[in-house]
């Protein structure tokens, strides 16, 4: 096998990982707290910024830990990956979110697909996704130019814990996720008309997060192969 077919099947894996963590945890926070949807959303964020950390500790030696379109883009603009490596990225991160979506349903004897109703839609949330997704791209860039990579799974999962409180869309902050959570209509999903504003959101963010880096680390494409961990098996 190949090194960019070894990095997009660590990316499949990561990306249904962390769907079916997200669904998962939504699902049995629904059912364990059926009266309190505050506390089934501390524990919807715990449980992703846990699984998220081990997810990228577990695969991001393959291919960086990226999980998530808008990283895999903003590593492309500062070079940490090349065209090949984007064009098995971002396949295999959409197609692996959809299978968690998938198995996250199953394991709670739902049906495989039941397309999302729930409408998350507005200016607001929309800001908040523009705002989390700028912070989650300079956290991680200037992590790795800082050359504390190895403190990143960690510091991305203490990050989208603390993101789904301050933000009002609870912090999607990834394409990939919009589109793996319309296939789930519980305590996660979203609504498939939703999704376009949040993605366009999300790259908005994003690049706004990779003009930032630019400036803040001019040599940035120095240590871009190491986002958001350093791969060590090339």
């Amino acid at each position: 096998m190949t090194s960019t077919a070894r990095q997009a099947l660590a990316e499949f894996l990561g990306s249904a990982g962390l769907v079916t963590v997200v669904l998962g945890s939504g699902i049995a926070a629904q059912r364990l707290s059926p009266d309190d949807v505050g506390l089934q959303l501390l524990e919807n964020a715990l449980v992703t910024g846990a699984g998220l950390v081990a997810l990228i500790l577990a695969f991001g030696p393959v291919s960086g830990g990226h999980f998530n379109p808008v990283v895999t883009l903003a590593d492309r603009c500062f070079g940490g990956v090349s065209n090949r490596q984007v064009a098995a990225y971002l396949p295999a991160q959409l197609v692996g979110g959809a299978v968690g979506a998938v198995l996250a349903n199953l394991m709670f004897d739902l049906p495989a697909v039941s397309v999302s109703t729930t409408d998350r839609s507005g200016a607001g949330l929309w800001l908040s996704e523009a705002v989390a997704t700028f912070g989650l791209v300079v956290l991680i860039f200037g992590l790795v130019r800082a050359g504390r990579a190895a403190l990143a799974p960690f510091a991305v999962g203490a990050y989208i814990t603390a993101a789904y409180w301050w933000s009002s869309s609870t912090s999607f902050a990834n394409p990939m996720i919009d589109v793996a959570r319309t296939l789930s209509d519980t305590f996660a999903g979203i609504a498939p008309s939703s999704v376009p504003m949040f993605v366009l959101a999300q790259l908005v963010g994003g690049a706004a997060g990779v003009a930032v880096v630019a400036v803040l680390h001019p040599h940035v494409a120095a240590t871009a192969d190491a986002v958001v961990v350093p791969k060590e098996f090339p």
